[in-house]
This record gives structure tokens, C-alpha cells and sequence, in this order.
């Protein structure tokens, strides 16, 4: 079904008309340029352009693509076509890690369209399922809650990878922001995806504009900005704790002479003078980032006593560093961990990275792309490395209790925290030179937020080279470090919100639950469609 064309087109009406019935009508590869061309304008919505208006006019015209199809499996093909112009415009930066070590270079093709093209299946599913019901506001709801429960899925399925979920658009405000704490960032992207397709509605009268087939809409917008302009605490001064005075340091190392054996020293030097930096107010504990320092903390006896030099008496330094198991143990295992070091250079807490990235820190199904294929990880070594228990909630001495989130653990709006053991703050140490100067960082950095707002507690990031911050539990920027900057970032550490968010008590499930129901009502709305 496509939409009608006016005979004499009436101004705006007739516009808008016009051009919802050009685009349905499109076939070939006339439809698929289109499709592409709507996934990359949506990703002009997401960090660090913030042009969210980009929605209303990607979301529409993938409305009216599906309502000039014949039927699903052609649907499906429109959806494909936006996801692949929606991943590769908002993941292009996975390139730049291929370039690091330019034996990999040759897999930049691969990367750029394979992995766009294989998440965009999740989008192809939405649309099909979309067209299976009546053209205008039912199609609509059914895109948007089967939008969001693709989206859930692809942060389950293969293991996972949520990157840059539609509802991280609103990172641009912090009072849109706060909805993520009452439904998350799934609940927000339902009601984003509500809010722009909306605006389709438009084309379906070419006698005028009917404005009111915008209060759906409108009432979608409120919903996300409500809680922030009516949530209390969002208004009340920050409480933080005493007598905690925390040191970030951002020393801006570059990837490929990071591993460099002879740059070694050169580089522990570095985070060592960032820390001993003169501050108005002493640190008492130092955060360094991912991997910080090119060797074994936990094996260099020598190195971490130049360490210790730096780390407050009474306090500690939390550092990433790669750790291995014992020499002569088999067989041999390789984690990417959190050290928490005393003043006496004695490591007092571990924590392994549990959620790996997959080709960069292990090979997935070895035995067939590994042994077969020669496909090699792209960090050094050999040995792929070892997964941790989980989510833990940390207690180290003289700090409140926390969680550690190594890298993109902290896109994992499910696994931040240990379930029944709520910490007071979330540390996130990363390693984003891979990425370059990129989109890459800043999309990073805006989905670290949101697990400040939704968990209700502050977030602290140290990035090698950025970006870097203190993050308050309502996903506020108090402080940061900018991308390819070298410095510190000196801080006291704020207090979680008074009382659990609601949605660090029912997580996603109140989404998934709602978005099912709607997409079970809409399936036996057809289905009785036919048969009456």
C-alpha cells in the first residue's frame, strides 16, 4: 500500500504528501539508496553531533519506505538497507584499531560493512514485523516496540554488543537524561522511536495538516522530559565524600608505541609525574586507566615499588594492568585486570574483565576462525585472554564500596552492578586510543552516562586517552579531560542518590514486558483480521 498522491498539492500538506508518496514509491535500488541514506542521517542524532531533529526526518521516511512495500520479506529489506547505512555511519571507528597494527589493515573492509551489515539484520526483523500490520499509528507502535526489543537483543545474543542504542540521543540534555533512571535506555529508546516516527502521520492527509495527529507525539516528548523537570533530588545541591580526594590521570599514550619494550620506563614516568602533580588539595587516591602500564604489575616486583612512590600514604591506586598466571602454572591463562595497590606497593584487591571483546582480546569459535582461518586478535599476543566471575562490588580500604567496569563493560546496561550487593559509586577505567580521534570515545562516553543515571550512582572514568570525568549519579558532567589531551583530573567523589533508582531495582523488564504485550495485541489484531 503506498500512500496517495494529491492531485494539486496543497502547501505544507500537500509537500509533505508529495514527498512521503515519492519516497514509497520508490523500488530498486532508488529504495535501497534512500534506506541507506535515512540510517546515516539518524546517526547524526547520536554523540558528538547531538543533532536529534536528524531523527525526524530519518524515522519518517523509514515509515513510509515500509508502507510502499508489498510485503514483509521487502520490508525486511528496507530495514537491512537503514541498518547498514545506520552501523557504518555510527561505528566507522572500529577502522582505526585496525590500523594500529597494519597487519590487520586488510580487514577495514570487513569490519566497516561485515558487522553493519550482520546487526543490521536486527533492524530488518523490526521492519518486517512493522509491515505485517495496517498502514499509519499501529504500524508505527509495532516499529517502535519491536525497535527496542531488537535492541535488547542485540545486546544479548553472540555475546552481545549494545552499542549505541537510539535512546543515548539524549545524552545532549541533562533533564531528558533523567528519564533513563525511572525506564533505562531502552524505555527511552521506545519512546524516541515513538516521538520521530510520529511525525509520519503528516503525509496521511492531503486536504491539510491535522496538527492533533501530533499529540501522540507530543505527548512522547513530555514523558522523556517530565521526570527531569519534576524529579527532586535532580534540583538539590550534590552531597560528596568526605576527606576522599580522588586523582585521574589522563597521560594521552599512543597505541602504537604504548607496547613499545624500550618506551617502557618512559611511559610509567609519565603517569608517575601526573600523579606527583602539586594540587591545591592532596589526592588521597590515584585512578589510572586500561592496561595503564606496558608490563605485569602483578609479576614486576621493581616497577610496582616506583609505583608505590606516588600512592598517598593512607591511600590507593586503582590502575588497569594486563595479569597472567603464575609461572609454571598450566596452562597458562592472561586476564585484563583492576589493581587496587597500597602505599607499600602490595596489590590488596584484583578484578578481571569479564565481558571480553571479541576478535580484539579473544578469538571466537578457535578452532574453525582461528586454527583454520588464521584470524589472530588484534592485541599483542598469542593467548587469548580469560574472562572473570562478573559484576563485583569492591571494598577497598579508606574508599566506599564500588563496581569496576573495564572498557566497554560499561555499555552493558544489565551487568554494571552485582545483583543484591547495590555499590555507592561505578569505576570505569578504558583504553580508547584504538579508536583514534573519532565518533568512537564520545559514543563511549555518552553510554557511561547513562549508567550513572539509570543505576543512580557517580561514575568515575579514567581513559588513556580520554575521554576522562567524574560522572554524579545523574549522569552530569562535573569534570573531564578531552580526547588527545594529557593531564589530571582532581576531584572529590560525589554520593550516590538517597534511594535506588527504580530502574536498578526492575531493570528492563517493565520495557520488555509492555513491548511484548503491544506487539502480542497487534499480532491478534491481524490474525483476527483475517479470519472474521
Amino acid at each position: 500500500m503506498t500512500i496517495s498522491s494529491p492531485d494539486r498539492p496543497l502547501g505544507q500538506a500537500g509537500l509533505i504528501c508529495s514527498w512521503a508518496h515519492k519516497i514509497s514509491s520508490l523500488d530498486g535500488w532508488s529504495r535501497r539508496a534512500v534506506a541507506v541514506g535515512a540510517g546515516i542521517i539518524s546517526t547524526a542524532a547520536l554523540a558528538p553531533l547531538h543533532v536529534v531533529p536528524a531523527l525526524f526526518i530519518s524515522f519518517p521516511c523509514l515509515i513510509w519506505l515500509i508502507d510502499g512495500t508489498q510485503n514483509w520479506r521487502r520490508a525486511f529489506g528496507v530495514g537491512w538497507w537503514f541498518g547498514l547505512g545506520h552501523f557504518a555511519a555510527g561505528l566507522y571507528w572500529i577502522a582505526h584499531s585496525l590500523v594500529v597494527d597494519l597487519r590487520f589493515a586488510w580487514l577495514i573492509p570487513f569490519a566497516v560493512l561485515c558487522i553493519p551489515a550482520v546487526i543490521g539484520l536486527y533492524i530488518g526483523v523490526a521492519t518486517a514485523l512493522a509491515r505485517v500490520v495496517r498502514r499509519g499509528f499501529l504500524r508505527i507502535v509495532v516499529l517502535a516496540v519491536t525497535w527496542i526489543l531488537m535492541e535488547w537483543s542485540r545486546g544479548q545474543l553472540f555475546t552481545g554488543f549494545p552499542w549505541n542504542p537510539i535512546g543515548s540521543v539524549w545524552v545532549v540534555s541533562d533533564v531528558a537524561l533523567q528519564s533513563a533512571a525511572y525506564v533505562g535506555v531502552l524505555g527511552l529508546g521506545l519512546l524516541t522511536v515513538l516521538t520521530a516516527a510520529l511525525f509520519a502521520l503528516l503525509a496521511y492527509d492531503v486536504t491539510g495538516i491535522r496538527w492533533r495527529r501530533l499529540i501522540p507525539s507530543a505527548i512522547c516528548m513530555l514523558i522523556i522530559f517530565l521526570p527531569g523537570l519534576l524529579r527532586p533530588e535532580f534540583k538539590e545541591p550534590l552531597t560528596f565524600h568526605p576527606d576522599i580526594r580522588l586523582r585521574i590521570v589522563q597521560p594521552n599514550i599512543s597505541q602504537k608505541t604504548k607496547w613499545i619494550r624500550t618506551l617502557r620506563d618512559k611511559h610509567l614516568a609519565t603517569y608517575l609525574s601526573l600523579s606527583a602533580r602539586p594540587a591545591s588539595a592532596s589526592p588521597t587516591h590515584l585512578i589510572w586507566p586500561e592496561t595503564a602500564v606496558p608490563f605485569v604489575v602483578s609479576r614486576d616486583a621493581v616497577r610496582r615499588q616506583r609505583m608505590a612512590t606516588v600512592i598517598p600514604k593512607d591511600g590507593m591506586l586503582l590502575t588497569g594492568s594486563i595479569r597472567t598466571s603464575e609461572r609454571g602454572v598450566q596452562p597458562f591463562k592472561l586476564w585484563n585486570s583492576l589493581h587496587a595497590l597500597s602505599a607499600s606497593g602490595a596489590i590488596e584487591k584484583s578484578h578481571d574483565k569479564f565481558h571480553l571483546v571479541p576478535f580484539g582480546e579473544y578469538i571466537p569459535l578457535r578452532s574453525i576462525l582461528g586454527n583454520f582461518f588464521g584470524l589472530k586478535k588484534i592485541t599483542a599476543g598469542r593467548t587469548d585472554f580469560s574472562a572473570g566471575p562478573g559484576p563485583q562490588t569492591i571494598q577497598v580500604r579508606s574508599l566506599p564500596t564500588f563496581s569496576p567496569l573495564i572498557c566497554y563493560e560499561v555499555i552493558f546496561a544489565d551487568g554494571v552492578v552485582s545483583a543484591g550487593h547495590r555499590p555507592e559509586w561505578l569505576l570505569n577505567i578504558t583504553n580508547d586510543a584504538w579508536f583514534g580521534t573519532s565518533s568512537g570515545p564520545y559514543q563511549h562516553f555518552a553510554m557511561a552516562r547513562l549508567r550513572a543515571v539509570e543505576q543512580g550512582l557517580p561514575l568515575i572514568r579514567a581513559a588513556n586517552t580520554g575521554i576522562s570525568g567524574v560522572i554524579d549519579p545523574y549522569g552530569r558532567v562535573l569534570q573531564r579531560l578531552d580526547l588527545d589531551t594529557q593531564g589530571v583530573v582532581d576531584s572529590p567523589l560525589p554520593k550516590p542518590t538517597n534511594i535506588a533508582t527504580i530502574y536498578s531495582k526492575f531493570g528492563d523488564w517493565p520495557t520488555l514486558l509492555l513491548a511484548m504485550l503491544v506487539l502480542l495485541a497487534s499480532s491478534l489484531r491481524v490474525i483476527w483480521g483475517r479470519f472474521r
